[in-house]
């Protein structure tokens, strides 16, 4: 193996720990189980999203409505508990529905009506910022709010349901990782192995790859890309339902960066291992990657304006370790 092929398999792993290394001796307090139970909360939230995004690039797709699935989920969620007064059971089938349907209406489009998956998805997204705002005329909802008919919200979150976003467990330190990572590990797993290792997911890897070749050989082509928005819609919710356990609340501005940091985390994913392909555990890796940096910026009080320029540059970097320099990007 030449050094190039040393760089292209292991270069992004090098890079990851240089970056914690450097904001162990940069950042006061990088190094520590508070900063560690921040990076893991939002690698929870970031990581399930990608995963999502990740099954459509599988088949040749994109979902850029994640950010608003997972937004109308928390919101959702809100709703049925603090304005219905629904116990968590409710919510939880509430957002994962909404996931469910808003795949579905977005494998159609894209697979019966022809619509482009990134004009596709983009639309949903718009259409799901408004809508999720309809219900309480762009309020953000908590107990005791008053509604636009005059009412006052009376429900309350669940402690059932707030402790998939906020409760701890112990891992060597008291109250280290979050039950929300843990939801992502066990995604993770479930989606790696599935992608991997079940006929369905290596023939969603045989669509993404040749479309018409897979046709040709008999495989529903349609069914296929289908499932990986469906997919990706109930990712979505799930990372919604954590979004709004550890919020406590239905904050309509809360989910700006979900689709930013899920799809740096997915397409990060391409430079894991040399991989050059989507993955759950390169996805996983870069949600890991976004939570480091985002965290390790913030404790260096680095402006927010940068943040978004310096994860573009790591992708950028990224997608050159990937494509450039292994040659797989060429036709």
């Amino acid at each position: 193996m030449t050094l190039r092929d040393y760089a292209i398999r292991y270069g992004f792993i090098v890079l990851l720990l240089g970056l914690i290394a450097y904001f162990a001796i940069a950042a006061d307090g990088f190094v520590s189980p508070q900063s560690a139970v921040f990076i893991f909360q939002s690698v929870a939230i970031t990581g399930v999203l990608a995963l999502g995004v990740t099954a459509t690039l599988v088949v040749g797709g994109f979902d850029l409505s994640i950010g608003s699935v997972a937004t109308s989920a928390m919101m959702a969620a809100s709703y049925a508990m603090v304005v219905l007064e629904q116990n968590a059971i409710v919510a939880v089938i509430a957002c994962l529905v909404i996931g469910v349907v808003v795949g579905l209406i977005n494998g159609w489009l894209i697979v019966y009506m022809r619509v482009p998956d990134l004009l596709a998805t983009l639309g949903m997204m718009f259409l799901l910022l408004g809508l999720q705002r309809i219900p309480t005329e762009g309020r953000s909802i908590a107990t005791g709010m008053t509604m636009p008919d005059g009412s006052v919200a009376n429900g309350k979150f669940s402690e059932a349901f707030l402790a998939l976003g906020r409760h701890r467990i112990d891992f060597f330190i008291p109250s280290l990782i979050p039950v929300s990572v843990v939801v992502l590990v066990v995604l993770a797993v479930l989606i790696w192995f599935f992608l991997e290792y079940t006929r369905f997911g290596r023939m969603m890897y045989a669509v993404g790859s040749n479309e018409r070749a897979a046709e040709l050989a008999g495989a529903p082509v349609k069914a296929y890309k289908i499932w990986a928005y469906v997919i990706s819609g109930v990712f979505a919710s799930i990372g919604g339902i954590l979004l709004a356990a550890r919020l406590g609340r239905g904050d309509i501005a809360s989910g700006n960066n979900l689709l930013l940091d899920a799809v740096a985390a997915a397409l990060i994913g391409y430079a894991v291992l040399g991989a050059a392909k989507p993955n759950a555990l390169g996805t996983a890796v870069g949600a890991v990657f976004v939570g480091v940096l985002l965290q390790g910026l913030t404790m260096m009080n680095a402006p927010y304006y940068t943040q978004d320029f310096v994860k573009g540059a790591v992708l950028v970097v990224a997608l050159v370790f990937t494509f450039a320099l292994s040659g797989r990007g060429k036709r």
